[in-house]
């Protein structure tokens, strides 16, 4: 990829829905590079509750988590809160957008959460809303309590483009175009490819994790602040159908060994269910309670389609890392 000009975006540049008619804040070369501040996924609300003194948490994160709170957004759509859009010069349908991801700087708090009602995978057996703060101040971990931490591997939760379809289109479906896919492999040193569909490209960025699993299965990773670091490119003429992305590592995070659990269903998300369910009961084997081993799960137990031709049911396996608790650490 060519080297260009550095460029900066910060969270002023905000928008909350994917619209072609929205005017890019900065328009860039190929092979420019773009340094992202970007917001967490509540925009400020549970900064707000945990400086209010909920959720508890940590006195001296709390403070720094209140120093940092900024006020509610006025207008706010309810998406995700972006940093963009940025126009590449010469980007037009059927070109290929080159998007390396350089760096990704965390911030020192992170959160998770479940509620009854929700989107998660178990959200509707769930029998209190719960918000776990990770302290990330080291830079390296995120600690859930004590004897139980694991590794920060920071992405952003939604990379992507305008979508051809004018009007607003709502953040959370991914598509097309990207958005809100949630591919953890997307850690720095990756290589995300979009299709342009809209001249310009209009590429915005946001939704950033400091880690999760595979499915993030109650519906949050460890969302966080962050500051990106993007470098852009296009290859001409060059037409794919859907994302694609080039990664040195398929399993960034915990590493193993792992215990998983599995789950077999003619459909699909039901298989899913079942497996996660299974990774529940192991981590609650370890001390935790129902609620927390949800939490937990989200930020980093892995569910993957293991064989989908032996009808009538799918199989998905749930692993688990043992290696995010002290004491398995401890007897390696």
């Amino acid at each position: 990829m060519s080297q260009g000009k550095q460029h900066r975006l910060g969270r002023e540049a905000i928008h909350t829905v994917w619209d072609n008619a929205i005017p890019p804040r900065l328009t860039i070369a190929p092979g420019d590079t773009v340094v992202f501040d970007t917001l967490e996924a509540s925009y400020g609300h549970v900064g707000r509750l945990v400086a209010g003194g909920e959720p508890a948490c940590e006195p001296g994160l709390a403070a720094l988590i209140a120093e940092g709170v900024y006020p509610a957004a006025p207008g706010r759509t309810g998406g995700h809160p972006l940093t963009g859009p940025v126009a590449i010069e010469g980007a037009a349908p059927g070109d290929t957008l080159v998007v390396e991801i350089v760096a990704i700087e965390p911030a020192p708090w992170g959160w998770t959460g479940c509620r009854p009602g929700g989107i998660g995978l178990l959200d509707d057996e769930m029998d209190e809303s719960a918000r776990h703060i990770w302290d990330l101040r080291d830079g390296r971990s995120a600690i859930f309590k004590p004897g139980v931490s694991l590794p920060l591997a920071p992405f952003c939760g939604v990379m992507g483009l305008a979508p051809a379809e004018p009007g607003s289109h709502p953040t959370a479906p991914p598509a097309r175009h990207g958005g809100n896919m949630d591919i953890r492999q997307l850690t720095a040193g990756a290589t995300l490819y979009l299709p342009v569909l809209v001249p310009g490209a209009l590429f915005s960025v946001g939704d950033v994790h400091g880690a999760q699993g595979d499915g993030e299965v109650s519906g949050t990773g460890i969302e966080m602040e962050a500051r990106v670091t993007l470098r852009f490119d296009l290859e001409k003429g060059r037409t794919i159908r859907q994302p694609q992305f080039r990664t040195a590592e398929q399993n960034p995070g915990p590493r193993g060994p792992y215990l998983a659990a599995t789950g077999h269903h003619p459909d699909l998300r039901e298989a899913a269910r079942e497996a996660l369910r299974g990774a529940l009961d192991l981590l609650e084997e370890q001390g935790l309670t129902r609620t927390e081993a949800y939490i937990l799960a989200s930020a980093c137990v892995n569910l993957l389609i293991s064989q989908v031709v032996d009808a009538p049911n799918y199989t998905v396996s749930a692993f688990v890392p043992l290696s995010i608790f002290a004491e398995a650490n401890e007897s390696r």
